[in-house]
């Protein structure tokens, strides 16, 4: 597992957007009352939001970034770089990073990029535009990390569709020469690529007749070849394993202090998995925040969204010590270990 740190990158606000309809776990039609009690009481997730037809990534995103520029004061003109991580683009091609540049008004001096990362997106975004910055020098930028997942679950797939919800977000980053360093350690495993998958619809497998046509693979769960396709077992294994000894390596490799982190904050994977996850850690329960209760698996947003609902007060008013972690879909794990000094936290925005 590589282990590096990038120097003189400042996070300076964080931003969180979700749709406004929520779709309760607990009416979920294709399981019995006693199947959906205990997949609540295993997973912790309660209700999601999920995006309309007309509400993509790409507006979740550009809404989060709407208001953080605002609250920063940040002058447009001087954002050099926007990076759009998501598995839900807007079209096949063209990226949608070009799109955020002129829907957001910045620059045409901009670089836009996109990244079509999943759960582990986040932190392997934060790296990339965080070295770019460092070593080209640029001035600000903005992460933007986000999917409208269920667009792509089947309903009638009791293992992923009432797991998954929708989110954007937006963070922003500055040239800082008196910032921390920003610590990772990144790791891939291709092997796994088949535990989280949408089997057609680009090049490998194009869209036919037969991609549409619903299959009942197993007793509650039917889709096509279009649509997510969960081995839940393999990614409950993948992350109880791997996690861990990826988080224990960048602090191992950093000698970082985990009574002087404040918080460890993890992909929102299911509550079962994270709960092991932080066990095998050793790690306090204050010490690892959740939004998976009111907003499920909303893949590469999962960790600012986790942030903007539960660290606002804290990291507004005080230095904050954090470790992120994001883990799956590839299958690939990042962590980091970042310092904020009483950064920019909005409320969190409904669209």
């Amino acid at each position: 597992m590589p282990s590096f740190l990038i120097e003189h990158i400042a996070v300076k606000g964080i931003a969180a957007s979700v749709p406004k309809h929520i779709e309760r776990n607990e009416h979920y039609p294709y399981l019995n009352r006693e199947d959906i009690n205990k997949f609540i009481e295993l997973t912790g997730i309660e209700e999601r939001r999920v995006a309309s037809d007309q509400i993509c990534t790409s507006d979740l995103c550009k809404a989060a970034a709407e208001r953080l520029i605002e609250d920063l004061n940040w002058d447009k003109s001087e954002i050099d770089i926007l990076v759009f991580i998501s598995q839900t683009p807007d079209y096949i091609l063209p990226n949608t990073a070009p799109l955020l540049q002129e829907r957001l008004g910045l620059s045409k001096a901009c670089m836009a990029f996109d990244i079509p990362l999943g759960c582990s997106g986040y932190v392997y975004g934060l790296s990339v535009i965080s070295g770019m910055m460092k070593a080209a020098g640029l001035r600000k930028g903005l992460l933007l990390a986000g999917d409208t997942i269920t667009k792509y679950n089947s309903p009638k797939d009791k293992s992923a569709m009432p797991l998954f919800g929708d989110a954007g977000s937006a963070t922003a980053l500055q040239f800082d020469t008196h910032a921390p360093n920003l610590q990772f350690d990144l790791g891939t495993d291709g092997s796994g690529y088949m535990a989280i998958i949408i089997p057609d619809g680009a090049a490998r497998n194009k869209t036919t007749a037969a991609s549409l046509e619903a299959k009942m693979v197993e007793e509650g769960i039917e889709r096509n070849n279009c649509q997510l396709a969960l081995e839940g077992m393999d990614v409950f294994s993948f992350g109880i394993t791997t996690v861990p000894k990826a988080v224990n390596n960048l602090i191992k490799h950093f000698n970082l202090d985990i009574a002087n982190v404040d918080h460890f904050v993890f992909h929102q994977a299911n509550g079962m998995m994270n709960k092991m996850i932080a066990k095998k850690l050793k790690l306090p329960e204050e010490k690892v925040p959740y939004s998976l209760k009111n907003f499920g698996n909303t893949s590469c947003a999962t960790i600012p969204l986790t942030i903007v609902t539960n660290l606002k007060k804290q990291m507004e008013t005080k230095p904050t010590s954090l470790v992120l972690c994001g883990f799956g879909v590839g299958l690939s794990w990042g962590s980091v270990h970042l310092q904020t000094n009483k950064i920019i936290i909005t409320d969190l925005l409904e669209i």
